[in-house]
């Protein structure tokens, strides 16, 4: 088993079904009392925020480099940032370690191809919805043509991610506005959802929506086990899980 560095806590919300995923998987996958490796730097969120708020992505980017650097340091093989969001400076964190960092939208993609879809709805942070990184890489990784939801539900989506999910509030009205969403994303062409948030599974999941759905969460968790528990001479970095592994 090749022990699994995350960045965590940004949600710690979401950070908390990472490392519930992951272990559930390793036990699944080995059986008995078996349960991931892991190493956790949980961040501050609060700090984090402050930085993305006033676009202060350069401190933000320094920030999760050295966080990076360590997790390698202690022994970490395979890196994983526990947020789409984050993923703006995911090259350079990269860069700046030999270990290999799983990207979110490379997982997340690949999954979507392999399940059909071509034009998926991608619910997310305003950044990871109207910022080029994570609409680019599903464009020219996995070939797909996403949609993201008009401005006024931009707002929504990204409002009740910090405002509620981010502090471990549920609401059924809330439920309800995503649901709304994906109605107009259906509409407007969409034949599949990506939640591109980590904390989006709280609230929606396969259950609620009758297109395919892709949790972002999951299956960057199922493929870093993927990843850690193949033989060493058979370990390419995972860039796709079966769609049937997400839920």
């Amino acid at each position: 088993m090749r022990r699994i560095g995350l960045i965590g806590g940004m949600s710690w919300e979401s950070t908390a079904t990472y490392y519930k995923c992951l272990n559930e998987k390793v036990r699944d996958t080995l059986g008995g009392l078996h349960s991931a490796d892991i190493i956790l730097h949980s961040v501050d969120f609060a700090r984090i925020v402050e930085l993305q708020t006033s676009g202060n992505w350069g401190r933000a980017t320094e920030l999760l480099v050295q966080l990076a650097i360590e997790l390698e340091g202690a022994g970490a093989e395979i890196l994983l940032i526990c947020t789409n969001t984050m993923h703006i400076m995911a090259d350079a964190v990269q860069a700046a370690v030999k270990i290999p960092l799983l990207h979110i939208a490379d997982v997340t993609g690949a999954a979507a191809r392999a399940g059909g879809a071509k034009r998926p709805l991608l619910l997310a942070t305003r950044y990871t919805m109207e910022q080029p990184f994570y609409l680019e890489r599903l464009r020219q990784k996995n070939g797909l043509a996403p949609l993201v939801p008009r401005e006024i539900d931009r707002g929504a989506v990204h409002s009740i991610i910090f405002d509620e999910l981010c502090k471990g509030v549920v609401r059924e009205p809330s439920r309800h506005r995503y649901l709304e969403i994906i109605e107009r994303g259906r509409a407007e062409g969409a034949d599949s959802v990506i939640l591109g948030c980590t904390e989006i599974g709280m609230l929606i999941s396969q259950a609620d929506v009758d297109l395919p759905v892709f949790d972002s969460t999951l299956l960057h968790a199922h493929a870093a086990i993927e990843y850690s528990l193949a033989e060493p001479t058979l370990r390419p970095l995972p860039q796709a899980v079966a769609y049937r592994d997400q839920i």
